[in-house]
């Protein structure tokens, strides 16, 4: 089965509250998963007042799955659109249902059953490049044969206190725009930022996690693939660097990155893809990651994924390090679904097998995040015990310095920032907006019952996130995972890391119990 879901504020302008989530079980990992993605496809659904759907079983043929606002559904034919890239495609589907649709799509992909395939939505102006990216959960919706899923855009819901939740749309939007980190780095930067402290920290995957420093800029030179640099480029060249993804959004760490003539060449350039398909493939030039990130997006691939897995290629010497065409070269393979293209699309772990090489960057077979766990240990040992596979966003403490700490310390944190995780995740807002969610717990909570006509207390958000904890990690126990799934790849623990010449600490038995501490 495949779950797509939103939250309570689905459909309105609050702010970062209109994530599309969509959950199933991996066929990347074996275990669960929950992928979430920005755009309009959450908010058209919240506009009908529909609170999610499941597929079962698989159409006999390609569908197209249309949400009308009459509150009917129609299935119909979806197999003029079958090899299309995900913007041809949309283009057509706007073109047959006109403008006032939004749009979730299995890309071509997806359709052959690509581990790396995403589901991609349609962000607030149409474009089809806000993905729920990981797990390849693409390739759920194409096992169903369900190509596309169109939902007419109708008006804001009725809501239990509607009064009391547009005076809540507004406060949240000041209590973000009264917020450091959302103003200094998420609007003026973005998520690309990260790059810039993961660079200095010494933690950034660089050709294949054989490095965590891109450039040393006690030398003076420019980091180029960082958010400071692209960011002083990209506004140079008239792109936009405060975008939002989601509609009504005030937080706008999305952008659109332009060529040196003022063009469009992709949105957006986000850390993660920034990461992997960048620095980790030894790419040092942001226009050719602008330009592979449009074909990933394209292609309705999963840029982390895809990323590790291309650099796990150049390292079994079928590439060098930094060569952009052989990468757009090997993405064409894919999207052709020759025999190399579908190998190289069911991911890292399988292809690191096939090419037998030894430093294959994964966890439970799904592709390590842009931090490299021996520096970037908090958020490394969330990645470790996660029931999703190695997601940064189950707990991710970026900035944390715990070389000073023990794991009890440190598990103590992860616990922490992975409980209000869940919360925020379980209630459909953005993870950019929890430097104010999560000191405002009353308010959110409080906005929800005005919205529901529930009478939930602050307690409910911690108990949410423990209990999604709990039910992920029982989900792969009866999936038959073990602490051995936990373990890091060995050269972690083997390959010390320049700059700061650390190696892994910490191994899978060690962590695997983390939420028999979560309160009863």
């Amino acid at each position: 089965r495949t779950m797509f879901s939103l939250r309570p504020f689905g459909g309105s302008s609050f702010s970062n509250a209109n994530r599309t989530s969509v959950g199933c079980r991996s066929p990347l990992t074996g275990g669960i998963k929950e992928a979430n993605g920005g755009g309009s496809f959450a908010y058209a659904l919240g506009q009908q007042s529909i609170a999610g759907f499941t597929l079962h079983g698989a159409s006999p043929s390609w569908v197209v799955i249309h949400f009308k606002k009459d509150g009917t559904i129609a299935f119909e034919d979806g197999t003029p659109y079958l090899g299309k890239g995900n913007f041809e495609a949309d283009r057509m589907l706007h073109a047959k249902y006109g403008k006032k649709v939004t749009v979730a799509l299995c890309g071509p992909v997806g359709e052959y059953l690509g581990l790396i395939a995403g589901i991609a939505f349609s962000d607030k102006d149409g474009r089809p490049s806000r993905l729920a990216a990981r797990g390849g959960v693409g390739a759920v919706m194409g096992s169903k044969k369900v190509k596309a899923i169109v939902v007419e855009m109708d008006k804001v819901p009725a809501f239990h206190e509607p009064k009391k939740v547009n005076a809540a749309i507004k406060d949240y939007a000041k209590l973000l725009q009264a917020d450091g980190i959302i103003t200094n780095f998420y609007q003026k930067i973005g998520t690309m930022g990260m790059a810039d402290v993961q660079n200095q920290m010494g933690g950034l995957p660089v050709r294949n996690f054989s490095a965590g420093r891109q450039v040393d800029l006690s030398t003076g030179e420019r980091f180029k693939m960082g958010g400071d640099y692209i960011t002083e480029l990209n506004n140079s060249r008239g792109g936009e660097q405060t975008h939002a993804c989601m509609p009504g959004c005030i937080i706008q760490c999305s952008n659109l990155y332009a060529d040196a003539s003022g063009k469009e060449i992709v949105s957006p350039v986000e850390y993660e893809t920034l990461g992997l398909l960048g620095t980790n493939c030894g790419l040092t030039e942001p226009d050719d990651l602008a330009g592979l990130n449009y074909i990933a997006n394209d292609l309705g691939v999963d840029t982390i994924e895809t990323g590790a897995t291309l650099a796990v290629l150049m390292e079994a010497g079928l590439g060098a390090f930094g060569d952009a065409k052989f990468m757009a070269d090997c993405l064409a393979e894919v999207r052709r679904g020759t025999e190399n293209g579908r190998l190289w699309a069911q991911g890292t772990a399988r292809v690191g097998e096939h090419y037998k090489v030894a430093r294959v960057p994964v966890i439970k077979k799904q592709a390590i995040s842009a931090y490299d766990p021996r520096v970037v240990e908090a958020t490394g040992v969330a990645m470790m015990v996660t029931a999703m596979g190695a997601d940064h966003t189950a707990g991710n403490l970026p900035r944390l310095n715990t070389r000073e700490m023990d794991l009890n310390a440190i598990i103590g944190q992860s616990l922490a920032v992975q409980t209000n995780v869940a919360a925020t995740d379980s209630l459909g807002l953005c993870l950019f907006g929890r430097s104010v969610t999560e000191v405002n717990i009353a308010f959110i909570i409080d906005a929800i019952n005005s919205a529901c006509g529930t009478s939930l207390t602050p307690e409910f958000w911690a108990k949410l996130g423990q209990e999604t904890l709990r039910l992920e990690h029982e989900f792969n126990r009866r999936a038959g995972f073990t602490a051995k799934d936990d373990e890091l790849p060995e050269f972690f623990y083997a390959e010390a890391l320049p700059p700061t010449n650390r190696v892994a600490r910490f191994h899978g038995p060690e962590v695997h119990d983390m939420y028999e501490r979560l309160p009863a």
